[in-house]
């Protein structure tokens, strides 16, 4: 489907340009969103009736935005959660979730404006495009973690998820006594699986 762009789309075109895009991308998000009308004569006509007005509104919505954009210089949210000893989230960080911290940070943002490509599923520092306007975005560190003091010490650039792996590492290493008389390669459980057949024998004998 051809559209005429209402306002500038990432790697689209900007506004007034005519584009060829599949039908449920127009459907399902350019048209209901108003950021696009169908290319046809009459909204062409349209289009180059209100340019001027359309530009402008972008135009005060970009300044707008940019003055925001401002208020994010080094922002960051941390997001205390649930995780396994590996680091995994028992569940995920959703956009819905980055809202609501942002929003409880005094940052008025959309769910439309984060753009989080996938759900985030392991604890650590995630860097987060949030898209005030079609021209300006800005880039919030999200710290997920599993206290308070862990994302600390992620703040101040500890890889919590490696430290954890060499812990896990640690804890399942183990050492035995050491037996002359073993068999090599053979544990202790298999040498007193071994002596038992042999202790009945002497007894039967």
């Amino acid at each position: 489907m051809d559209v005429i762009l209402l306002e500038r789309v990432e790697k689209l075109g900007k506004i007034g340009d005519v584009v060829t895009v599949k039908d449920g991308f127009a459907r399902n998000f350019l048209l209901p969103n108003k950021k696009a009308l169908r290319s046809n004569e009459a909204n062409r006509k349209v289009f180059e009736a209100n340019r001027a007005r359309i530009e402008s509104d972008n135009a005060n919505r970009r300044s707008e935005a940019e003055t925001e954009a401002k208020t994010f210089d080094d922002a960051k949210i941390t997001l205390i959660r649930q995780a396994s000893n590996t680091g995994q989230l028992y569940g995920s960080v959703a956009v819905r979730d980055l809202v609501e911290a942002l929003n409880a940070d005094g940052h008025k943002v959309a769910k439309s404006a984060i753009v989080l490509d996938k759900p985030i599923k392991a604890i650590g520092v995630y860097e987060v495009k949030v898209a005030l306007h079609p021209e300006v975005s800005v880039t919030v560190k999200v710290n997920v973690a599993r206290s308070p003091e862990e994302a600390e010490m992620q703040a101040s650039g500890v890889d919590v998820m490696a430290a954890m792996f060499e812990e896990n590492r640690d804890e399942s290493g183990f050492t035995e006594d050491y037996d002359p008389n073993a068999e090599p390669g053979a544990t202790a459980e298999t040498q007193a699986s071994e002596a038992q057949p042999a202790a009945e024998d002497d007894a039967q004998g």
